[in-house]
């Protein structure tokens, strides 16, 4: 029947599929295939390397890691040195640019371009560049802002996991120097640069993370956890969308205290030449000047050059101090004081003991051994205090989140770390209370 089928008349509108259909029918899932199998090679890869060193500034923010070095803990260490709102604007200004790539990807999805729709914010680009340049279709190349930022070393999932990570946080690359100036540019930019003069500003520190400035949150109360910022999607994304998503930063992080009296506020350091002194539109109002209009058009890019300042700040001075503390210690600054308090206490405990049996010349000596038993408590305490390790909380493979609260240690290489530190530390409580107790019973007694 096959052979006969052959030589029956086709169907009128029966056509045969061309070859290069057939072709890439076949090779599709191939090439598919291949395109899993290097993705999974580099997965396995990167995998690999993470399990001999320490992780990037950048894995942490896109929340590649785990405990004790995630966003989570890191947020928690900037919490105790009262500099969290650094991080808490990095991901607000993570948000607000995420929304305007949805907006940009819901205009080209419209069916409409960018020049079309926004023409205003398309010649902005065009003459000054723009972080949205493949996005909004300009060249790669096109405009004078270096396309490359904190946000463009994440991959489109980790942006995402980053908008949700400033909700969680709250609730529980290469980065670029800021674009060169131009001339006549400055009487559009809200970003005014401020003039050097003492009376004009105040002086005030020169890094977001001075101590100079700022109220240690060891011994007071945390304050009160602002609300999250949420980026609605029930309806398309509107300018005016984006414009309160950038009011909304401009009085939250970037407005001086005494202009606005809220417990929203909180203003974050930065240098005289990006500090933003004013924001003239408003999220209830459309603009309809061409001043107003004109300034609409540097909202999406409005906060980039300070989002780089803060990823800097963050990556050289808090983040190197966060791994000291979480990938070569275990311990919050204040339960390593009170460990300080007990070690002092027991080992005059100790002492007291270790003198009085001497003194009153106790027999059998060999009771003067008990005594290893509170210098090694007072030792193990001290010495947990001077390297904020405790060898113990390693062993059983946690780590302190907040003060006398532990998570478990998933990290690969920094659990590598904190076990060879726990054993170097057990060994050297073990040497000292040893020495010490032979000291006190090698002493010959004598009774007063």
């Amino acid at each position: 029947m096959g052979n006969i089928s052959r030589w029956l008349p086709r169907p009128p509108n029966t056509k045969r599929p061309p070859l290069a259909a057939l072709l890439d029918a076949k090779t599709r899932p191939r090439a598919a295939s291949t395109m899993d199998d290097e993705q999974k090679r580099q997965q396995e890869d990167w995998l690999d390397t993470r399990q001999h060193r320490l992780p990037s500034f950048t894995e942490v923010l896109s929340r590649r890691t785990r405990p004790p070095v995630d966003l989570f803990m890191f947020y928690l260490f900037l919490q105790r040195e009262g500099a969290e709102d650094i991080l808490d604007f990095w991901l607000d200004v993570q948000q607000h640019e995420n929304l305007c790539r949805a907006y940009f990807k819901d205009v080209r999805k419209s069916g409409r371009t960018i020049k079309e729709d926004w023409p205003q914010y398309w010649d902005y680009a065009r003459r000054r560049g723009s972080i949205y340049g493949t996005v909004v279709g300009l060249q790669p190349g096109a405009g004078k802002r270096s396309m490359n930022s904190s946000g463009d070393v994440l991959h489109d999932a980790e942006k995402q996991g980053l908008a949700g990570a400033g909700d969680e946080k709250r609730s529980g690359g290469a980065s670029t120097s800021p674009p060169p100036r131009t001339p006549g540019f400055e009487k559009e930019r809200i970003a005014s640069a401020s003039p050097p003069t003492a009376d004009y500003d105040p002086p005030r520190s020169t890094t977001p993370f001075s101590l100079s400035g700022r109220t240690s949150t060891l011994f007071h109360m945390r304050r009160a956890s602002r609300a999250p910022t949420i980026i609605p999607r029930s309806a398309a994304i509107t300018r005016m969308d984006l414009v309160a998503s950038a009011e909304r930063i401009f009085y939250r992080y970037l407005c001086p205290a005494t202009t606005v009296n809220s417990p929203e506020n909180h203003e974050i350091y930065l240098p005289p030449a990006l500090r933003i002194h004013s924001f003239t539109l408003s999220s209830s109002q459309e603009p309809k000047t061409q001043h107003e209009l004109n300034i609409l058009a540097q909202i999406p890019d409005m906060f980039h050059a300070q989002k780089e300042y803060c990823f800097r700040a963050m990556e050289q001075d808090a983040f190197p101090r966060f791994l000291r503390a979480k990938a070569f210690g275990n311990l919050t600054p204040l339960s390593a004081l009170v460990r300080l308090a007990l070690g002092l206490i027991v080992l005059w405990i100790g002492l007291a003991c270790g003198f009085a049996l001497i003194f009153l010349d106790v027999h059998p000596k060999s009771k003067r051994f008990f005594l290893f038993f509170p210098f090694t408590f007072a030792i193990l305490f001290l010495i947990s205090h001077q390297y904020e390790l405790d060898p113990i909380l390693v062993f059983l493979g946690q780590s302190e989140s907040t003060p006398f609260r532990t998570l478990t240690i998933r990290e690969p290489y920094v659990k590598k770390l904190l076990l060879g530190r726990a054993i170097w530390v057990a060994s050297l409580v073990m040497i000292c209370s040893t020495v010490l107790t032979l000291i006190f019973w090698a002493v010959p007694g004598h009774r007063l």
